[in-house]
């Protein structure tokens, strides 16, 4: 009897110490407030007049921040072995679809599981975020948040238009990462996607019960992409990151690669939303590099990024973006942190011999600034304020556009 209840003792300590070794942590963010914004662009593919629209209303799309909700745990697999996943998604937090998704699911910012090996690094399989963004979040001065005015992270999702990423790619569904454990300040992380399928289709003709042809369908969607980061942070106050990204997508029937038709225009027709007119068969490139250097009072940012899009059918079908940017951020008070960020950059689009000559190559310059303040209350919650404005320059096919957006509102993280 004392043998088994000794036993039972020592079982119930030991699951207590493997329960200790696991966790799950709930996190998450909370952003919501009063936007505004005006836009300026071309009213129809003739350009002979502008549409003005301004439009003012309480959001929980988040200015400063996406709304999410997200769940994180880790398990002690023993040996400086350890497992860990991630599962977040993105929440509107004034809309009765509460996902974010119009009711039709849960919009997946991220879902990956992996392992980690203490001294060596940690893999992962997953919705990720790219070698870029990850790059982004660590040097833009704006932290990345959704309001206009930043060249580098040109997402507008708070301003009516949707949530359109025209810099870069944001995440790859179906990827392998490796991220090295930081040795002598460097550490190194990796992507690789792969998501191919094929499919055939035999349709027969037959009289009489009697096989008289077949024809073969083949169809084959193939998506890959690869990147690499790398990020320095070995002298004091310095960080430096470097990142580039390729992918490529490509969809044939039959042998032949199928593309959407003609472009509206060939460069964008809002601020931040490029028209596809290269189709679905695309290769694309992205190189992002910064550095920040903290000087105390505040930390100044230096930022570049350069993407090319090209149709896989043809490369004399592309399209360029390419944008740098400076800024500053640090805190005024104990409790008032302020940031600013002014770039410029470039589209240029070339349309091969799709076109006519007058039209086969376009490009339209462009420049953005942005400030903004939190208030903060406490560690969790802060009140914020944020401007920003972008001007595109005209061109033989485009009249000039812009746009500028603000947002107060209240965030909350947990």
């Amino acid at each position: 009897m004392k043998k088994s209840l000794l036993a039972l003792a020592a079982m119930g300590a030991f699951a207590g110490a493997a329960q200790a070794q696991s966790s799950v942590t709930v996190y998450g963010i909370l952003d919501v407030g009063f936007q505004g914004y005006t836009t300026r662009g071309p009213f129809s593919s003739s350009n002979i007049s502008q549409v003005k629209t301004n439009q003012t209303r309480f959001s929980g799309e988040g200015s400063e921040s996406t709304s999410r909700l997200g769940f994180r745990g880790t398990e002690d697999l023993g040996g400086g072995t350890r497992a860990f996943f991630t599962v977040e998604f993105q929440l509107n937090p004034t809309d009765q679809t509460l996902s974010g998704n119009n009711g039709n699911g849960l919009f997946n910012r991220q879902t990956f599981v992996g392992l980690a090996q203490k001294g060596i690094g940690q893999a992962a399989i997953g919705t990720q975020y790219t070698p870029v963004h990850l790059a982004v979040a660590r040097t833009d001065p704006g932290q990345a948040n959704n309001m206009i005015g930043n060249v580098i992270y040109a997402v507008n999702g708070s301003t009516g238009n949707g949530q359109t990423t025209t810099a870069y790619t944001v995440r790859y569904n179906n990827a392998l990462t490796f991220q090295t454990d930081r040795i002598s300040g460097v550490q190194g992380y990796g992507i690789y996607v792969n998501n191919d399928s094929t499919s055939s289709a035999t349709a027969a003709q037959t009289v009489n019960g009697v096989l008289l042809s077949a024809n073969n369908s083949i169809s084959t969607l193939n998506n890959t992409a690869l990147g690499l980061g790398l990020n320095f942070n070995g002298v004091k106050n310095l960080n430096v990151d470097a990142a580039y990204q390729t992918s490529r997508s490509k969809n044939m029937v039959s042998a032949s690669y199928m593309s959407t038709a003609t472009p509206a225009s060939a460069v964008p027709n809002s601020v931040n939303t490029v028209n596809n007119f290269l189709g679905t068969s695309l290769n694309m490139t992205q190189f992002y590099g910064a550095a920040t250097y903290d000087f105390g009072i505040l930390t100044g940012y230096v930022q570049y990024i350069n993407a090319r899009y090209e149709s896989a059918l043809n490369t004399g079908m592309y399209l360029q973006r390419a944008a740098q940017q400076i800024g500053v951020r640090g805190n005024v008070t104990k409790t008032i942190e302020g940031w600013a960020s002014a770039g410029n950059g470039f589209y240029q689009a070339a349309l091969g011999n799709t076109f006519t000559a007058g039209n086969q190559n376009a490009k339209q310059n462009f420049t953005g600034y942005q400030v903004g303040a939190n208030y903060w209350l406490s560690k969790r919650t802060n009140l914020y304020g944020i401007f920003g404005s972008t001007q595109v320059s005209s061109n033989n096919i485009n009249v000039s556009e812009g746009a500028s957006s603000y947002g107060l509102g209240l965030r909350h993280t947990f």
